[in-house]
């Protein structure tokens, strides 16, 4: 039977499937941004944010994939709206909260390889917030 987890289930399948549902949601959040940033430094800005919604839903596929593998059971996705952004710096304070996110979920994480699959998550998150900060 597939595991069905509440909003807000503190429980690591409940974290894994949050994480997944955020992670899917971001891509289209920043895809979203991508389109519209303009100003001083957004052509820069706009190569950030295309590789990073290109990365995050391989990177969900990859986490939800390896967690159901690894615990051998389902877990159930909610819909939730992706969320609007509409600057630079709303990209990177959402960059951040997934990343605080994605440290909270290694914290309970059993699995030492899912582990490092939400290292690489961060790498991803921290190369992206570099450039949208710095590379302007």
């Amino acid at each position: 039977a597939a595991y069905s987890a509440p909003a807000k289930d503190k429980s690591v399948d409940g974290m894994v499937s949050a994480c997944v549902s955020e992670l899917m949601n971001a891509a289209t959040s920043f895809h979203k941004l991508h389109l519209k940033v303009t100003g001083a430094g957004s052509f820069a800005a706009h190569k950030a944010l295309n590789e990073l919604y290109d990365a995050l839903p391989g990177h969900a596929d990859d986490l939800a994939e390896g967690f159901q593998g690894a615990s051998e059971k389902l877990l159930s996705y909610a819909d939730v709206a992706p969320k609007a952004l509409d600057t630079v710096d709303d990209a990177l304070s959402y960059i951040r909260e997934i990343v605080d996110m994605v440290s909270s979920l290694q914290e309970k994480m059993p699995y030492s390889e899912i582990v490092n699959d939400l290292d690489t998550i961060k790498s991803t998150l921290n190369s992206a917030k570099y450039k949208l900060k710095f590379l302007k």
